[in-house]
């Protein structure tokens, strides 16, 4: 299930993972968009906005001590970041960084982006993630694969061939949130969509986004564009109090507090992979029937769980999404990480992958059981947040900001390069200003030789 696309489409399509690395973490700096009209949109709340975040302390974060030891994997070694990033991000971010391979990802080449995103913000990025999207948190401090010393490498590399960091306006926002809030619903909605529904670009209200953008990062991005997507340069368009009412918009919609990932769900720590993966190991077997020999509905799989069919599901994103957000009875098998492919048993049982791109990151799951001769595969059509909000029964951690609905797509068992169905926007979400976050030490990488062009991802 590879996506080959050269260029973004007109309306990038939704697929892959969170995997993506930096990808989806610097994704969503990305800010991504278009210009078509949509419905109205949330209205802003009345607060008045806040100042944007402050450069963030150097300290270590508490959220690190909310996750058990059992869920979190061994950091990985500071390797060569070329081989960091085919193994993590290409997936979703393009083996050239071009973006758009999976899950709207945006390009990590995009000069405006690399002219504003400093080092700072790339590595809180890549380690707390995006939560609610398919971008996991990567850092090792968050259960993700990554230590301290390889997310600066990969930064590093990103930056390599980058122009220099311009310095952004720091000047607060002075616009009206509720004239912002009609300007997004003209000119922005239909591709980013609204605080409770992604749409096919960046979700610009993702909490963990806007506690690490400030106003001028907002700004910058919305007058300069991002050259080589749909998001356009809007100064030509838009007066700059307009841009200001945007940025006011976006600014009064942090939720104070929001930005840290969630606690794991309540009770002992889960472990990540368990003897036998099967559920339901005296029940009959499971029946599906699959959508282009390689999809299933979340219906079915559902419906397989309440019948208590004998079968093994298996997350293939990055444990720190496994562990605060699954399936019931879902094992850890991470789509870079394969070592217990083989504790599966291949004796018939249905194996059914899902990941949160929808389809990317449990392709290479299914791909990989399928050329070990493994018969009875699949992958969950849509992914786990369209389980999750059709209302089927998940592990899932307690408090935080809800999971937006996923992008609505008027053919979804397909796969990328299809257009969206631009999403209803539904009523606003109450916010207050966001909380400054803690920011993860800059560790020095290890000096590197040049890395080598990035290898294709299959």
């Amino acid at each position: 299930m590879q996506n080959n696309l050269k260029n973004p489409p007109t309306r990038p399509a939704r697929a892959l993972l969170g995997a993506a690395l930096t990808a989806a973490a610097l994704a969503a700096a990305a800010l991504g968009g278009c210009k078509s009209p949509a419905p109205a949109v949330p209205a802003a709340p009345q607060a008045a906005k806040e100042a944007a975040p402050a450069p963030l302390p150097a300290e270590p974060t508490p959220a690190a001590a909310l996750l058990p030891p059992a869920s979190a994997p061994a950091a990985a070694v500071a390797e060569d970041p070329a081989t960091t990033y085919v193994k993590y991000c290409s997936l979703c971010h393009g083996n050239l960084r071009e973006g758009y391979a999976a899950d709207n990802a945006p390009s990590l080449k995009s000069l405006t982006f690399l002219q504003t995103a400093s080092t700072q913000f790339l590595v809180d990025s890549i380690a707390r993630g995006r939560p609610g999207t398919a971008m996991a948190a990567y850092g090792s401090e968050f259960g993700g694969p990554l230590s301290g010393p390889t997310v600066a490498a990969l930064v590093t590399w990103l930056r390599q061939d980058a122009p220099q960091l311009l310095p952004i306006d720091a000047t607060l926002a002075v616009g009206d949130p509720q004239q912002g809030q009609a300007l997004f619903g003209q000119k922005c909605a239909d591709c980013h969509g609204a605080p409770t529904q992604r749409a096919t670009a960046v979700h610009l209200f993702n909490q963990v986004f806007l506690a690490l953008a400030s106003d001028g990062f907002l700004r910058h991005a919305i007058v300069y564009g991002r050259p080589g997507t749909d998001m356009e340069a809007w100064d030509k368009e838009l007066k700059p109090e307009q841009i200001e009412h945007l940025v006011a918009y976006l600014r009064s919609l942090a939720v104070a507090g929001a930005a840290q990932p969630p606690p794991p769900p309540a009770g002992p720590p889960a472990e990540p992979w368990v003897e036998s993966p099967v559920l339901n190991p005296t029940g009959q077997h499971a029946e599906f029937q699959l959508k282009d020999d390689r999809l299933v509905t979340p219906e079915a799989v559902n419906q397989a769980l309440v019948q208590k069919r004998r079968i093994v599901i298996a997350d293939a994103r990055a444990p720190s999404d496994w562990s605060r957000l699954r399936i019931p009875g879902a094992v850890s098998l991470p789509y870079y990480d394969l070592r217990n492919i083989d504790k599966i048993p291949n004796d018939g049982t249905w194996v059914i992958a899902y990941c949160a791109c929808p389809h990317h990151a449990s392709g290479v799951v299914v791909d990989e059981l399928r050329k070990r001769g493994y018969k009875h595969t699949a992958v969950m059509d849509e992914g786990i947040f369209a389980f999750q909000h059709k209302g089927f029964a998940v592990v899932a951690s307690e408090g935080g900001v809800p999971t937006p609905a996923p992008p609505a797509y008027d053919q979804p068992h397909l796969h990328p390069g299809l257009h969206a169905v631009p999403p209803a926007l539904p009523a606003p979400v109450p916010g207050a200003a966001a909380a400054p976050v803690p920011a993860l030490p800059v560790p020095a990488p290890a000096p590197v030789a040049a890395p080598p062009a990035p290898a294709p991802h299959r």
